[in-house]
């Protein structure tokens, strides 16, 4: 239950960067707005993940409750994707998501519907849906990764 006022907290504290997200004062206050919407993403999202492969036990309330940060922070790091903040080290934006901007945009619109539809087989409470659907959801994440991201 901790862990999910954690979770809550931090979504908390990102809405209230949400409004000065337009407003970046400089590249790097960006790229560190990306990098905390993607580690929350990725922490709840390894969460599910753990449950998924059996590294974890099923937990359908915790899923349920990590997807739902997981959906919920899908839609803020886009934000921080402004010109000028790609580089070559690992994990930085290729340069492509300037030039490609439509596709990028698809991408990210693709894992926010698979992590909308996380949410909701999570609150079935049933672990063949939950693996489904993390399967999806991580494959849009993948996809992104493979043509958007500096490995």
């Amino acid at each position: 239950m901790t862990r999910f006022f954690l979770a809550a907290a931090t979504v908390a504290g990102l809405l209230t960067a949400l409004p000065a997200a337009a407003q970046f004062q400089k590249p790097e206050d960006a790229v560190k707005y990306r990098k905390a919407a993607f580690q929350v993403m990725g922490t709840h999202f390894g969460r599910i993940g753990a449950m998924a492969s059996g590294r974890a036990p099923f937990d359908g309330a915790a899923a349920a409750a990590n997807a739902d940060v997981v959906a919920f922070v899908s839609k803020l790091p886009y934000a921080g994707f402004v010109e000028g903040t790609s580089g070559t080290e690992k994990g930085s934006p290729k340069a492509n998501v300037w030039t490609e901007r439509a596709k990028f945009d698809g991408e990210a619109k693709k894992m926010q519907d698979a992590v909308a539809a996380l949410a909701v087989a999570a609150k079935a409470n049933n672990l063949d849906q939950l693996k489904a659907a993390f399967g999806n959801a991580a494959g849009t994440c993948k996809s992104c990764h493979d043509n958007f991201r500096n490995q």
